[in-house]
C-alpha cells in the first residue's frame, strides 16, 4: 500500500472515530436513563484502582516481567509519602503532586 495524503487523512479520521466512539456511545446510552446509586458508588473507586495498579506495576515489575524492588529505594520512599498524603488528604491531585515532588527530590539524594 502506498501512503499518500489521502491515506494519511483516512488514518487520522479512523483514529478520531476509534477515540470518539468509546466516549460517545456510553454518553448516548445513559443520556435519558437514571444511573443507579450503587453504580455511582462503585465508580468512585475506579480512578484509585487504576492509579494504584499503574504505580505498583512500575515499582515492583521489571522490564523482564519479574518481581524485584532492588534499585527502587527512591520509588518506594516516594510511594510511602504518597500513601500518607492520600490517607490524610483524600485528594488525588495532592497525592500526584506530592509524589512528583518526592520522586524528584529523592532522585537527587538517594
Amino acid at each position: 500500500m502506498k501512503w499518500n495524503a489521502t491515506t494519511h487523512l483516512l488514518l487520522v479520521l479512523c483514529g478520531f472515530l476509534v477515540a470518539l466512539l468509546p466516549r460517545f456511545i456510553p454518553l448516548s446510552f445513559f443520556r435519558n436513563r437514571r444511573i443507579p446509586t450503587w453504580f455511582n458508588e462503585w465508580m468512585k473507586y475506579v480512578p484509585i484502582a487504576l492509579f494504584t495498579s499503574l504505580v505498583v506495576k512500575d515499582i515492583v515489575i521489571t522490564k523482564n516481567y519479574t518481581f524485584s524492588v532492588s534499585g527502587k529505594l527512591p520509588d518506594l520512599i516516594a510511594s510511602a509519602i504518597v500513601l500518607g498524603i492520600a490517607y490524610w488528604t483524600r485528594s488525588m491531585a495532592l497525592s500526584v503532586i506530592g509524589g512528583l515532588i518526592a520522586i524528584f527530590a529523592l532522585s537527587f539524594f538517594v
